[in-house]
Order: structure tokens, then sequence, then C-alpha cells
């Protein structure tokens, strides 16, 4: 906002909106949600707000950013409510998300850099005419190589991570060469402890791309959005500190806060 406010101000809605490109209805639903504390009463029943207020937005749309909408919320109504505490654990759970998203991104390099190609050539062949095909493998062979079971090669095929064709002679599966390099992607990132869910996407890019190379781009991009999701939680706490101290000992419940490592 344009000037400095102490701590007597009164200030209308269109005054917090203002600075910041906000309806004064927004003021209003961030005020009804908790993100603010109440709001003083003219005689006349018109809202003002204080300097307070004005810290509670910035500290809102600061970690906004970093922690999303809901927990972004859920932080400043327990903070409001005097439950410091409550305000930690939903930050400590942010951090704890944004480093399991970096070892997910981690398994996922790791898998992609240990994912060399395998040529159907390289398919063992187990029995005559059963177990290969000349356009492929069948589903017990690769998945005895995978190590995995034929029951968890159909699931994956379920969930759109490998797409066999079915063999016209004997109806069986058939896993071509980008078929096998799709499981073999996936198996990797499941060791990494990569959601299946979450693999079906990854392996629809590297089909469309056709090969893996172009991803690279899509991991830097991810290395990004994880780096601006860090700075952002940092900008968040900076704003979150003084409110929490501008607030009194009332909001402040065990002391003091370390932030997780």
């Amino acid at each position: 906002m344009g000037k400095n406010l102490q701590s007597g101000d009164r200030l209308r809605p269109i005054d917090l909106a203002r600075g910041h490109g906000l309806s004064t209805q927004a003021i209003r639903n961030y005020e009804e949600a908790g993100i603010l504390p109440a709001a003083g009463r003219t005689p006349h029943g018109y809202r003002t707000y204080t300097a307070l207020h004005a810290r509670a937005l910035r500290t809102f749309l600061a970690l906004l950013p970093g922690h999303g909408h809901r927990t972004a919320t859920s932080i400043m109504r327990a903070v409001n409510q005097g439950a410091a505490d409550e305000a930690f654990r939903l930050i400590d759970e942010s951090h704890a998300q944004l480093l399991d998203d970096r070892r997910t991104l981690q398994a996922v390099e790791r898998a992609l850099r240990d994912l060399e190609p395998s040529p159907v050539s390289e398919k063992p062949d187990v029995g005559p005419g059963l177990d290969s095909s000349p356009d492929g493998t069948f589903i017990g062979p690769l998945a005895g190589k995978l190590g995995i079971r034929p029951a968890t090669l159909r699931k994956w095929e379920r969930a759109g991570v490998v797409r066999p064709r079915r063999d016209a002679r004997t109806g069986y599966r058939v896993y071509d060469e980008a078929d096998v390099r799709d499981a073999r992607l996936a198996h990797q990132l499941r060791r990494g402890g990569y959601l299946l869910e979450h693999i079906a996407p990854l392996i629809a890019q590297v089909r469309a791309a056709g090969g893996l190379e172009p991803l690279e781009a899509a991991l830097h991009d991810w290395h990004g959005r994880l780096a601006t999701r860090g700075r952002a939680m940092l900008a968040g706490a900076a704003e979150l500190e003084p409110y929490i101290r501008e607030r009194g000992p009332g909001a402040v419940t065990a002391g003091r806060y370390d932030p997780p490592a």
C-alpha cells in the first residue's frame, strides 16, 4: 500500500483491495474465511480495517504461491485463532510435500538415466512359438525379464502405462520395442516410489515425443517449478513470522518455531 500504516489507522475494504488489485468483495470473502481477523464496525455497520489486517492480507498473498490457496487459508485461519502450532504443522506438511516431490523427480531422472535401449531381439526365447513373436515378446518372458508378475503388467495395461497388441494367431499380448521400453521405465519409476497414476501421463509423453530425449525440457521445467515453490515458501515465511508476532502472545502457543531443515 502507498503509505506506512500506524496501528490506529482505520482502513476501508477498498483501501486494502486497491493495493493488491483485488475487489472489495474478495476482502470480505477473506475475512469470512478467517484469512483476515474480524473487522471492526462503524456505528452504521461499515467494516473498518487496521494495519494488522493489511499485514494479514500481505501474509496470505505471500503464502499462496508456495502453499496453495487451501493450505494458505488454513495457515492464516489457525494463526488468527491463536493456534500457531497448527499453522506450523501445515507448513511442515508443505515442506514435506516439496521434499517428496524432489525425491520423485530424482527417481524419474535416475530411471531415465538407467533406461538403456532394449531391442526386441534381446527378449528371451524360452519356447517355440508360444513365448515370442516375430514382432515382439509375450507377457511371460517380459514379466520374467523385469522380475515382476504377469498380473502386474496387466494392471499397468489397464492404467494405460503399456499398450500391447494382441497376436492374431494366439490372442496373446505382444509387446513391441516401444512397449518393452515403456514397461522398463514404469518398473524403474515404481521402484523409485512413483505412483502408478502419475506414471501413465509420463509414459504418454514419452510415446508422443517418440523417445526419452525430448523429456529433458520437461524435467528442466520441473526443476524450475520446484525451485520456485521453495523460494515462495521462504517468502511466505518471511511475512508470516512478523504477523504472528504482531498478533501478540496469544497467537504463539508453544515457544519459537524452527522451520524444517
